[in-house]
């Protein structure tokens, strides 16, 4: 997971052109957006990332930063 590929996307993207990324990426098509990730599961990762930080964004009023924080929170309480 790097930040700065999924600060991109929440800079540059919508979330509906995000959902079509992913539902790319699992269906084996290409994307139709540039999505930055060594492979496919990293640029997953990325696009999933972004979805859930916009929709907290959208949901909370929170600025990015603090969007990320609360994503990394729960992405280190899922593997822990």
């Amino acid at each position: 997971m790097k930040i700065p590929a999924i600060k991109k996307l929440v800079e540059t993207q919508q979330v509906d052109a995000l959902m079509e990324a992913e539902a790319a990426i699992i269906d084996e098509q290409p994307l139709q957006i540039e999505v930055d990730g060594d492979d496919e599961g990293e640029q997953l990762t990325h696009i999933l990332a972004a979805i859930w930080i916009l929709n907290h964004m959208q949901d909370t009023g929170a600025d990015f930063k603090t969007s990320l924080r609360e994503y990394t929170k729960k992405v280190r309480v899922s593997i822990s």
